[in-house]
């Protein structure tokens, strides 16, 4: 092998070696057919770790102790967006998770998304609610993609910009 091809070699197996070492939730990025659009899953909890980047912010949930669906979830009034998502029948499908993970992998939208609906930058400790989807099945990882953001006393619809 000559100089050239080794040194190549090198950088990319260092960069392989440095994708491995970031966590899973970072790696990934699903798009929407891998998860079950048809079963919204509530999740509330407080932010662990946050990376407010493209190609969508993420974070990691500590699950609220005793987590339940709240008694007003069906009746909160949810902002327009310039995509077709009817809302009010994914709150009134909302259901909790079967499986019993106290930390989730949730997926935001991308920051000019984030920006546009006005959400303040997530931090560590911060309270949410969130509604989106789970893989189908809830297989793999509990990653959840959010659709509705629940922060800051606002309600945030992340599939696409406001109407």
């Amino acid at each position: 092998m000559t100089c050239a091809a080794l040194l190549v070699h090198r950088r990319q197996l260092l960069a392989g070696t440095a994708l491995l070492a970031l966590p899973a939730w970072v790696r990934a990025h699903h798009g929407w057919s891998s998860f079950d659009q048809e079963r919204p899953i509530y999740l509330a909890g407080k932010a662990l770790k946050v990376a407010w980047r493209n190609p969508h912010a993420e974070l990691e949930l500590d699950l609220a102790e005793n987590l339940s669906l709240p008694a007003d979830l069906k009746q909160r009034l949810l902002p327009r967006q310039t995509a077709p998502v009817d809302g009010s029948a994914l709150l009134a499908k909302a259901q909790l998770p079967t499986r019993r993970d106290r930390r989730w992998q949730i997926e935001l939208a991308p920051l000019t998304r984030m920006q546009a609906w006005g959400v303040a930058e997530i931090k560590a400790g911060d309270a949410l609610e969130l509604l989106g989807f789970s893989f189908a099945g809830e297989r793999g990882e509990p990653v959840l993609r959010v659709e509705y953001l629940f922060a800051q006393g606002r309600i945030y619809g992340l599939r696409s910009a406001p109407a």
